[in-house]
C-alpha cells in the first residue's frame, strides 16, 4: 500500500532547510564549545608556566642572595693568599744568624777566638728553565782572629767544613804575630748553601727564632 505525501513542495522544502540549519547550527555550537575548552586548557598551562617562572625566580633571588652572602669570604680568602704570597717573598732566602753563629761557637777551638766576622747574604733565584745542579749558594762568611799554634787553625778549617751547609772553608791569610807564644792571626771564608735556610725562608713551612 503506498503513502501518498499531500504536503505542499514548498512546506517539505522548508522543513529540510530548518533540519540543515539546525545541524549546522549544532555542528558550530560543538566547535565552539571544543575552541572554548581549548582555550581555557592553554589559558590553565600558561598559568602553571607562569606561577613556575615566579617560583624559579624566587629561587634564583634566594641562590644569588647566598652568593653574595659568601662573595666576601672569597674576598677574605683571595686578601689571605695575597698576604701568604707577600709573605713568602719577604721571608724568600731567611737564614737563621743565631743558628749560624751557634754552629760558629761550637767549631771554634778552645785556643782561638774571634776578632772579626761578617756575614754576608746573596740570595739568587735560578733564571727560568735553569736547571740548578749541585748546591746553591746563598752566602758566605768572613772571619778573622788568633790562635795559638798553625795546628789551631788548621783544626778549626777542618771543623768548618762539618757544618751543614758549610762548604768551601779557606784560610785567604796566615800570619805569625808573636813567635815566643805561637801565636798566629788568620782571616777565612767559608761559602754557605741553601741548606742553611729555614724552613719559611724556603717555603716549606714555618721556621723556628731566626
Amino acid at each position: 500500500m503506498s503513502q501518498v505525501n499531500l504536503l505542499p513542495p514548498e512546506i517539505l522544502q522548508g522543513q529540510k532547510t530548518r533540519r540543515t540549519t539546525l545541524m549546522v547550527l549544532g555542528a558550530g555550537g560543538v566547535v565552539l564549545a571544543l575552541l572554548f575548552a581549548f582555550y581555557l586548557l592553554q589559558v590553565q598551562r600558561l598559568s602553571s608556566v607562569e606561577d613556575d617562572i615566579a617560583a624559579q625566580e624566587q629561587t634564583n633571588a634566594a641562590i644569588q642572595a647566598e652568593i653574595d652572602e659568601l662573595q666576601k669570604y672569597e674576598d677574605l680568602q683571595v686578601e689571605a693568599q695575597q698576604q701568604e704570597q707577600l709573605l713568602a717573598s719577604a721571608y724568600a732566602g731567611e737564614i737563621a744568624f743565631s743558628g749560624l753563629l751557634m754552629d760558629l761557637s761550637r767549631v771554634v777551638p778552645p785556643d782561638a777566638f774571634l776578632s772579626s766576622l761578617a756575614v754576608t747574604t746573596t740570595p739568587a733565584a735560578p733564571a727560568e728553565g735553569e736547571e740548578v745542579v749541585g748546591a746553591t749558594f746563598v752566602g758566605n762568611i768572613a772571619l778573622g782572629g788568633e790562635a795559638l799554634g798553625v795546628d789551631s787553625v788548621s783544626q778549626f778549617l777542618t771543623r768548618i767544613e762539618q757544618v751543614e751547609g758549610w762548604v768551601n772553608p779557606w784560610a785567604s791569610s796566615i800570619s805569625q804575630v808573636q813567635a815566643a807564644l805561637d801565636s798566629w792571626s788568620y782571616a777565612m771564608t767559608v761559602d754557605l748553601t741553601d741548606d742553611v735556610v729555614t724552613p719559611r725562608g724556603s717555603g716549606t713551612g714555618e721556621d723556628v727564632d731566626g
